[in-house]
């Protein structure tokens, strides 16, 4: 199957229902280890510097029109905020939005129209299918611990709480897994939204959402991006397993980047928080074929220790 539109990419077809054993080893380790930095402004002025400002401010204050002097010392301080800012966008890794000066002011237009309060769930639509949310009939458990910290718009990355390499491989691998043994409905490719990552998409979605991607993980911080029914992102949100992404609403003049119901889902930590990531994916499925479907989670085979083996089902 041939995903089209937002990028061309080839869903992997296999050839049988057997899972290969190095499902998942292709993970990019430098990638998935990479650190993600966000830095206050700062200025760090030596000797030499504080007196050759010092001296250019008398110059400008004597032998120039004030407006100069005006216009001075309101650009530097801009200039500034603008250089830390995108030094904090380049920081975040690579994501859907070119890692250039021109994708930071795209991503600067945009942060204007985000969404103030992402911990609010949206409005249902009646007229879409399906009808209601899934997660209500067995509610999530609440997540243990603060929320972590997340930055950026695209990309949108956690700062900390990563979760383990290990455990971010077998979510990999459950993912390549569903794709295999039930590729009639579901493949994987790199993600159509992230152009980064592994995605998980329908082949017959009910809700297209970029060639009908379901969900994809993220590389270097291990969360995943991916589209609720309202009522899920509603449970979601209110037990504490992730948050809305700053562009998931209306916009003023046309349409986001992403969709209403878009959503961020913290990295899992444990084999607990794995198996509930797992079933948020399941909701996601739901919202995006209105079907049902059951993940079976599996281990990193380079590391199963402390992973878990082979676990299904409800909590």
């Amino acid at each position: 199957m041939t995903v089209s539109s937002c990028t061309t990419v080839q869903l992997k077809q296999p050839e049988s229902h057997v899972i290969p054993q190095n499902l998942g080893s292709d993970v990019d380790q430098v990638a998935a280890t990479y650190v993600l930095k966000q830095r206050p402004i700062s200025v760090t002025l030596d000797g030499p510097t504080i007196f050759t400002l010092t001296a250019a401010l008398i110059f400008l204050i004597h032998f120039t029109k004030q407006s100069i002097v005006e216009i001075f010392l309101a650009t530097v301080p801009i200039l500034l905020l603008i250089h830390n800012d995108y030094n904090n966008f380049i920081g975040l890794g690579p994501g859907g939005t070119p890692a250039t000066f021109q994708g930071y002011v795209r991503i600067a237009w945009l942060r204007l129209w985000a969404i103030r309060d992402p911990f609010s769930p949206p409005k249902p639509d009646p007229s879409r299918r399906p009808e209601r949310g899934i997660l209500h009939d067995s509610p999530l458990p609440y997540r243990p611990g603060p929320r972590p910290i997340v930055a950026g718009i695209a990309p949108q990355r956690q700062l900390d709480q990563h979760g383990t390499l290990q455990h971010y491989r077998a979510l990999r691998r459950t993912l390549e897994n569903l794709a295999h043994t039930r590729s009639e409905k579901f493949g994987t490719a790199r993600s159509c939204l992230e152009k980064h990552g592994l995605g998980l998409f329908a082949r017959h979605p009910v809700n297209v959402t970029c060639n009908g991607e379901v969900c994809h993980v993220h590389e270097s911080d291990h969360s995943l991006h991916m589209n609720l029914h309202p009522d899920d992102i509603a449970e979601v949100l209110a037990k504490g397993w992730g948050q809305r992404h700053p562009l998931a609403c209306k916009g003023w003049f046309g349409s986001m980047p992403v969709p209403e119901e878009f959503l961020m889902v913290y990295a899992p930590r444990d084999d607990l928080e794995l198996q509930i990531v797992c079933r948020i994916i399941e909701a996601a499925i739901w919202f995006v074929i209105a079907d049902r479907e059951k993940l079976d989670v599996l281990p990193d085979t380079a590391n199963t220790d402390g992973v878990i083996r082979a676990v299904g089902g409800n909590f």
